[in-house]
């Protein structure tokens, strides 16, 4: 069985294939009991109730998982002290949320009823302290001797509110049991459906050739979907255990509970600088949350957050260290940026204070400071290397398209009128991921073309932009193109889709497989052409770019706004226009989520405030300002279409400036310092207490 791409139209109108919409015959509906406390002893749990309530077929508690394996790490980072992947709890839980108790029935009414029915009493006990179980340090040149010897110092420290990524489709997961063979296929609504396969068969013990994995239509993911979670190895494993098909499709209070979060990096940091202006040194620390267990990708929030400081800027000398540390709290994995807006927020407060001292413009001070075009490339202290781009034409262009000296001009008109007026500037990196893809194409004698790619979609139209990538490469049109993602039955395999790699390094291996296979069909070799490829870069490529916003805050109330908004985008070779500036609009809308609203919050105990779309605000599109973007191009030498990475740039850029701008605003009042989000409720107390002190 084939599994063709959906189009846009049939998504629309309902025809699309989620995980909860995959044909399954008469199978079992997955729920489970989750932990009510944060830490503690189970000391009761009685499950004969639930299996008295009609429709419950099986009850499974943490013994009967107990042999599983666990799930692999990415250790970018040094690990000291491996975490549990308990798929169920055995004799603790460790968090909110966590499930203890698996209910498969009939339907999804009667799994949630026999949790209803179920005793678990839990002795409650007292929170752990934060743990430190991975770490890393990066030194270059002599920072002691150089903040000896500056003329000013700055410093800033900046806590990141942790974030529900919130997809529009939850986690979900179908496993139809075929019995006659022993297999299974899957449906998973995951940005990796062949790590999926590959991470089930080592838990669960069972040979790949026995799962097929599809991750056919997936309603956004943002970072969330990247790892294997507890809930879906269940899933599989009662499917093979009870020898029939299984359903587990999360409800919102699941996301909120026990899906991975992103952010809550704490940094802090002081920049050095000379007389003139000039960056001297550098020190940063940055502290990365963790949860009970470590999906694939958790450190990586960790590494980005330290290794890509001081992003494009000239630094003599940095000491950076960056460590994570298990909390008590819900899992936190990798979340649209991932580290990214981390290392962009504290170095670009660090730089808009240093302007503040020097009395200098934050764009001037910036580009005097950035790496110049003809240092590229250029191989940074914490092992990357920055691969092309022109860093101080982006600022330039920044200040044209934005009219800037126009806007400071309107600032300082209205501030004298007393409004509180900003604008907030901000430069960025955005490193793609790095390692390999791989592709497929045929050639029909009939000129029909199919591609299948190793990569995946979660609605980054990665269809389109291949199908454009194959057309150019084989000069055929695009009608005469049909391209297959994310079946590991189809498809060859791939990494999917992660760190704004797919189209760097996926669509790089559909361009080079098409070209060789052109090359067969020009050089006369007729039939059937078929060409795979596995496709490596040579290295990350670093897009770039510039932000400026310029907002107001009512003085009465505290609501800020955006009034306009200034992107500028250097993504290398751009392949779908559309696509690009889709990313660029839907990142910058989560990364003003994360500057002015979102927060999820737990109490002194561990329990989660914020647990519904009640509690957790979104931004809605009233609140999105109008956005300009524009674009740079310097293709990168390190993939073979010169593409870049632009899927998180709104999430890195967006934040800071945004916090930059309101600091501005609030500049004359005295205030230099606020934790987001910058709420209508923190911003008017931080006016009031403003005004207090000036009235003493």
């Amino acid at each position: 069985m084939t599994s063709p791409m959906p189009s846009q139209t049939a998504r629309l109108t309902g025809r699309g294939c989620y995980a909860a919409d995959a044909p399954l015959d008469n199978p079992l509906h997955l729920a489970f009991l989750r932990s009510p406390v944060a830490a503690g002893a189970i000391e009761t749990l009685e499950c004969a109730d639930a299996l008295d309530v009609d429709g419950v077929v099986a009850v499974h508690i943490g013994g009967d998982v107990a042999h599983l394996g666990v799930l692999s790490v990415n250790a970018v980072i040094p690990v000291s002290t491996p975490l549990p992947y308990p798929i169920l709890a055995q004799t603790r839980v460790d968090a909110v949320g966590q499930p203890v108790v698996a209910i498969l029935a009939e339907t999804p009414m009667a799994a949630a009823d026999g949790a209803e029915a179920i005793w678990l009493d839990i002795a409650e006990a007292a929170l752990p302290q934060p743990r430190t179980i991975a770490q890393q340090h990066w030194q270059s040149g002599d920072c002691d001797a150089a903040f000896a010897k500056a003329a000013h110092v700055v410093s800033a420290s900046i806590a990141h509110p942790r974030l529900a990524p919130s997809p529009m489709e939850p986690r979900g997961i179908a496993v139809r049991f075929d019995a006659a063979t022993q297999s299974a296929t899957i449906w998973h609504a995951t940005q990796t459906p062949h790590r999926t396969r590959s991470e089930l068969a080592r838990i669960l013990s069972i040979d790949p050739s026995r799962l097929r994995v599809i991750a056919r239509d997936v309603g956004g993911a943002f970072g969330m979907k990247a790892s294997l979670y507890p809930e879906e190895v269940l899933a599989v494993w009662a499917a093979f255990h009870h020898q029939r098909s299984v359903r587990w499709i999360a409800t919102r209070s699941d996301e909120f509970l026990s899906a991975t979060q992103g952010r809550g990096v704490q940094s802090s940091g002081a920049l050095a600088l000379d007389k003139d202006g000039r960056f001297l040194a550098l020190r940063a620390q940055t502290t990365a949350p963790l949860g009970h267990w470590l999906p694939n990708s958790g450190l990586i929030p960790a590494w980005n957050s330290a290794r890509i400081l001081p992003s494009g800027y000239s630094v003599g000398a940095l000491d950076i260290r960056t460590e994570a540390q298990t909390v008590p709290l819900g899992p936190t994995g990798i979340y649209r940026g991932a580290g990214r807006p981390e290392a962009n927020a504290l170095m670009e407060r660090l730089v808009d204070k240093a302007a503040r001292v020097l009395e200098a413009d934050p764009l001037d001070l910036r580009r005097q400071n950035l790496l110049p075009a003809d240092a590229l490339p250029h191989k940074t202290a914490t092992g990357n290397t920055l691969d092309s781009g022109d860093y101080g034409a982006a600022i330039d262009l920044l200040a044209r398209e934005s009219a800037y000296a126009a806007l400071r001009a309107e600032r300082d008109k209205r501030r004298a009128e007393g409004a509180l007026v900003g604008i907030g500037t901000a430069f960025y990196l955005e490193p793609s991921g790095s390692g390999w893809e791989s592709a497929r194409v045929t050639l029909h004698p009939d000129g029909h073309a199919d591609i299948a790619s190793g990569s995946s979609s979660q609605g980054q139209a990665r269809q389109q932009s291949y199908t454009r990538i194959a057309a150019d490469a084989l000069g055929l049109p695009p009608e005469q193109i049909t391209v297959q993602l994310a079946d590991t039955a189809t498809c060859p395999e791939g990494v999917g889709a992660l760190a704004s790699r797919a189209t760097a390094i996926g669509g790089s291996a559909v361009h080079v497989a098409c070209t060789r296979a052109r090359a067969r069909r020009e050089a006369g070799e007729t039939g059937v052409i078929a060409v795979e490829e596995h496709y490596e870069n040579t290295g990350q490529a670093w897009g770039h770019g510039a932000c400026l916003v310029m907002v107001c805050i009512d003085t009465e109330t505290g609501t800020p706004t955006l009034e306009r908004a200034f992107c500028v985008d250097d993504a290398g070779i751009v392949i779908n226009a559309d696509a690009v500036l889709g990313q660029i609009i839907g990142g910058f809308a989560q990364g003003l989520g994360e500057a002015l609203m979102e927060a999820v919050r737990y109490d002194e105990d561990g329990q989660l405030l914020t647990g519904s779309f009640m509690d957790y605000a979104m931004p809605r599109a009233a609140d999105i300002p109008p956005i300009h973007v524009a674009k740079l191009c310097s293709p990168s030498p390190t993939n073979a279409l010169g593409v870049k990475g632009v899927g998180e740039a709104g999430t890195i850029s967006a934040p800071i400036a945004i916090l930059n701008g309101m600091l501005d605003a609030l500049a004359p009042l005295g205030i230099t310092d606020l934790d987001m989000p910058l709420t209508s409720c923190s911003l008017w107390h931080a006016i009031a207490q403003a005004l207090t002190k000036k009235d003493l």
